[in-house]
């Protein structure tokens, strides 16, 4: 997990990336031939792929993987995605994507969210957000999280602050 200090950057490609929130999760991201739609930019649904892969690999790294979703019978589900398409991205273009905890009431919702940047300007292409509840598995019906899941994700939960522009 890359952590860093809201005053802080990650270097790329020269590049300083300002992200909105302290401590982001992030992962190296390009557009491949089959990512790009008949406009010649990256399609919006992959967008959405990428932010669930990023979620996932977040949720690894802190320790919960679909296995212990499985154990536990219950697993944060998304009750509503939202994402501002800010800038086109192409073929090839390196892109770094960020993800945090941004909120959770420790009983049942948690907030996600993401943003991706252009290495090559630094400039922000898409940000993201996530409503989830935690279900049960077995029925589909909203459920307490369980103590492991408030044990592993509330410590991760950033601040809420008001976003760097």
């Amino acid at each position: 997990m890359n952590g860093l200090n809201a005053s802080e950057a990650l270097e790329t490609s020269g590049t300083s990336l300002v992200w909105d929130y302290p401590q982001p999760f992030t992962r190296a991201v390009k557009p491949q031939e089959s990512d790009i739609d008949g406009l010649n930019h990256t399609n919006n649904a992959v967008y959405v792929r990428w932010c669930e892969e990023v979620a996932w690999g977040h949720s690894e790294a802190l320790g919960l993987n679909l296995a212990d979703y499985h154990r536990l019978d219950r697993a944060m589900a998304i009750r509503r995605g939202e994402y501002d398409y800010v800038l086109p991205t192409l073929l090839g273009e390196s892109l770094t994507l960020a993800t945090w905890l941004f909120a959770s009431d420790g009983k049942l919702t948690m907030d996600r969210r993401f943003q991706l940047i252009r290495d090559s300007d630094g400039a922000t292409v898409l940000r993201g957000r996530w409503d989830l509840v935690c279900i049960e598995l077995s029925s589909g019906r909203a459920r307490r999280m369980p103590a492991e899941f408030c044990d592993i994700y509330l410590p991760a939960v950033v601040p809420a602050l008001a976003p760097a522009s």
